[in-house]
């Protein structure tokens, strides 16, 4: 069941908050980060950030103008009959069908297939409780010119190669578990102020294989965007990848802390689902 944007009671909110984002600090560098033991004397991770003060402006004002294909990333709304997101049989039960058939009917994809998620909260996390992480406060894209494709490979490897041959994306869908949320929000950057060169890649070590995501650089023309006090029913959903280079293919994006957030917010508690998007080849890339 969706729910209209109108329909939604929200707070007031800013038209923009300032605020301090994680970036890489050198372009040159090229991070590393072991998902397990390294070696003895090599770094579990490499890699130096800066902070920036950037203004983050309110999305609610252009959801109507919003594009995958444009800035990366949109907002819709969705009820969901989950009981506890913080069940991940429950989640992988019935959340992963409800986000197939969101992403399918938002793109008009053929074929979507949900594979895995998370859940956050910073509380939670600390106690090791409830599978939860910490919000993740690096400004980052979950996979790489590389990487996309590789997923596939790995997923669906009986059907991959000729998956490929058709345009296809990878497509994260992140909500709210309670709203509002005012602690850690997400940033997301509109990928048309973003250029391929202001994403480096971060190569992250498994027992088995190498994976990368891309950490980004600073660039004053990035224009960042966030849903001020994001209810449980709006759904963000960001393009991590597209084959297609005649559209956008990377969307940057970082959990912050909003200055305008009270005291006394609440701990963000949410779930971000992934998921491979493939399109019929009359719009292949």
């Amino acid at each position: 069941m969706t729910t209209t944007h109108a329909e939604l009671a929200t707070p007031t909110s800013p038209d923009h908050v300032d605020g301090v984002l994680n970036y890489l600090a050198d372009k040159d560098q090229h991070p590393v980060s072991y998902n397990f033991k390294p070696p003895p004397g090599v770094p579990a991770r490499t890699g130096t950030y800066a902070k920036f003060m950037v203004p983050i402006h309110s999305a609610r004002a252009i959801m109507g103008e919003l594009s995958l294909d444009r800035q990366g990333f949109a907002v819709t709304c969705q009820n969901s009959s989950v009981a506890n997101f913080y069940d991940a049989d429950e989640v992988r039960r019935v959340y992963y069908p409800e986000v197939e058939w969101l992403v399918r009917e938002f793109t008009g994809a053929v074929k979507v297939h949900v594979f895995d998620h998370n859940v956050r909260s910073r509380p939670m996390a600390k106690r090791r409780e409830n599978g939860a992480q910490e919000p993740v406060k690096v400004a980052h894209n979950d996979y790489t010119l590389k990487s996309g494709p590789q997923r596939v490979r790995d997923l669906l490897p009986d059907e991959a190669e000729a998956l490929l041959k058709n345009r296809f994306a990878v497509i994260n869908v992140w909500r709210p578990i309670r709203g509002p949320v005012q602690e850690s929000p997400l940033a997301v950057c509109d990928a048309q102020s973003m250029v391929q060169d202001d994403f480096v890649k971060h190569v992250l070590k498994y027992p088995d294989r190498d994976g990368e995501v891309y950490s980004v650089a600073y660039n004053p023309n990035h224009r960042w965007f966030y849903v001020p006090n994001q209810q449980k029913e709006e759904i963000l959903l960001l393009k991590c990848y597209d084959s297609d280079g005649r559209r956008t293919r990377f969307t940057a994006h970082s959990a912050f802390e909003d200055p305008s957030s009270p005291p006394d917010a609440a701990p963000r508690e949410s779930v971000e689902v992934r998921t491979l998007v493939f399109f019929p080849p009359d719009i292949a890339a």
